[in-house]
């Protein structure tokens, strides 16, 4: 086991690195920033949290003795209902959220074709471009639609682009250079929602908590069965909160000089 004990490791770089089980005391991490860390189980006592800003899945997180996670949630929710409708429980409600998230991308679509076409592949902050972003969207459809709902072994397009963490896998398209256009992408999208729509208008209550049919073939998601609600649930999870980030990055963007 490694100890770093009184040493300065200000400004270090940590990338793909298990400090899984590792202890920290009398650390400073002030000025610190953290992106795709799991922290699972974690144990922080006797700190300090002042100024610090987190976003992320926060569940069973307790500060001070009390589990903070749904005030956290019913404080997100009452600031944007459109939340609760992300979470349906029958067939009208997946159609209603599904018919939801194609108004408020429209709006989002028309913000960003104010802007000129190369600034639709800059990042803000390391975070995926306004393309990167669509591209990302078409990969979770082509997974938990394409693949998990409907079957299909190998449904990726090549400008699909999956998260960055996710390990190279063979026949699963990772083209972080290719430059397509606004409208290749969103022709891609058109398809691929009408896919979304299709599946969504064939549902029946009790088709919502029928298992898939388990891929048994290299990809995303793993070769197992899923309920069909849990499929639509991700994907709408998804096209939300990608739609809030590229909100988010647009503002940025447009403040941006030319």
């Amino acid at each position: 086991m490694a100890e770093f004990v009184s040493e300065d490791l200000r400004g270090s770089r940590f990338e793909r690195v298990d400090l899984s089980g590792a202890s920290f005391h009398d650390v400073d991490l002030s000025g610190s920033r953290f992106r795709g860390i799991a922290l699972h189980r974690a144990v922080i006592s006797g700190s300090e949290l002042s100024d610090v800003e987190i976003t992320g899945e926060i569940l069973n997180v307790t500060i001070n003795g009390v589990d903070v996670a749904p005030l956290v949630e019913a404080e997100l929710d009452r600031r944007d209902p459109d939340r609760v409708t992300m979470r349906p429980t029958d067939p009208a409600g997946f159609r209603a959220a599904w018919d939801l998230l194609e108004t408020l991308w429209a709006g989002t679509v028309a913000r960003a074709r104010r802007l000129e076409p190369d600034r639709l592949h800059e990042s803000v902050d390391g975070e995926w471009s306004f393309i990167e972003t669509l591209r990302h969207l078409v990969f979770a459809t082509d997974s938990w639609v394409g693949r998990a709902i409907l079957g299909d072994p190998s449904p990726w397009h090549p400008l699909g682009l999956p998260w960055d963490e996710m390990p190279d896998t063979p026949g699963v398209p990772r083209d972080r250079e290719v430059r397509p256009s606004l409208d290749e992408v969103l022709e891609l999208r058109r398809d691929r929602r009408a896919r979304v729509r299709a599946v969504l208008d064939g549902l029946g209550d009790e088709s919502l908590d029928r298992g898939t049919e388990p891929v048994d073939a290299p990809g995303w998601p793993p070769p197992r069965s899923f309920p069909v609600r849990e499929c639509l649930l991700i994907v709408l999870n998804e096209e939300y909160h990608h739609r809030l980030f590229a909100e988010r990055d647009l503002a940025v963007l447009e403040g941006r000089p030319s």
